[in-house]
């Protein structure tokens, strides 16, 4: 699936600017940001962005204005790029996220090998950070874990690592669901079940603990499904959020009996541990 950057230029630049544009960015499917000497650069899927219609804010709070430039992004372009720039990434000293073409660094517990294409799930995103933080710090052994919205798979792939008796990762993008079956042979955890849809799919489903790095509209929508398929006492970890809108997904996982245990945050985007209360 081909890709759009969003190079947007903030006048006068700031980085409460940036924080700004970037959670709105965020909530219209934006996935994947980085910044530069001018602003931020955005990523969306093709099929989630009208180019000739972008909806995208010229002006917002205090006389900021923004400037864009928008470019499709083949995906053989993306590869070579991700190639050229990937470095691996090592959480907590613990866990490192890297490519095949990196060595081995030998001295962390968890050596975790993708190959992301066009996958959501470097390691590189704040959201993904927060989530391998908040699954190292998780009890799965012997556990049953669904991976939602699991991109390159890096989630599943680390709950079966630790443990976990069963793991099920869903996407809704067909190269997502093709990569991550990709990736859990690279890492010998092919037992991992990889399903193509959203959370329709888990009808009579039960899991010790989810995992749903998304974002704001789609962790709404699904919370129902989240909360159906979590057994009483289980937890459900999410991320794609930003700071400013843990109020909303706090309250709407309330009305599902899911109660927020606790919060991390980095660079305004937010992790949170939520449990299933007993109704």
């Amino acid at each position: 699936m081909n890709y759009f950057s969003v190079q947007c230029s903030i006048h006068p630049d700031s980085q409460e600017a940036r924080e700004i544009l970037t959670a709105f960015l965020a909530e219209q499917k934006f996935e994947s940001f980085e910044e530069t000497n001018e602003g931020i650069t955005a990523y969306i899927k093709k099929n989630a962005f009208d180019p000739q219609k972008p909806e995208l804010p010229i002006t917002f709070g205090n006389d900021i204005s923004v400037k864009y430039i928008i470019t499709e992004i083949p995906e053989k372009n993306w590869n070579e790029e991700w190639e050229k720039n990937y470095e691996p990434v090592v959480i907590n000293d613990e866990c490192i996220i890297r490519a095949h073409f990196h060595l081995s660094p030998g001295h962390v517990k968890y050596d975790i090998v993708i190959e992301p294409k066009m996958s959501f799930g470097t390691g590189h995103h704040e959201t993904t950070r927060l989530m391998v933080d908040g699954l190292l710090n998780m009890d799965v052994m012997k556990k049953s874990v669904l991976d939602m919205g699991c991109g390159t798979g890096v989630l599943a792939i680390l709950a079966k690592m630790k443990g976990a008796s069963f793991v099920m990762a869903i996407d809704n993008d067909e190269w997502a669901y093709q990569n991550c079956i990709e990736n859990t042979f690279i890492n010998n955890t092919a037992d991992i079940i990889v399903l193509c849809g959203d959370g329709s799919l888990l009808k009579d489903q039960r899991f010790d603990i989810i995992l749903a790095n998304i974002n704001l509209n789609i962790l709404i929508a699904d919370m129902k499904h989240y909360s159906n398929s979590l057994n009483h006492g289980g937890r459900l970890l999410l991320s794609g959020i930003y700071k400013s809108d843990t109020e909303t997904i706090c309250r709407e996982a309330a009305i599902y009996h899911l109660i927020c245990e606790n919060i991390t945050e980095k660079n305004q985007w937010v992790c949170l541990k939520m449990k299933r209360e007993a109704t």
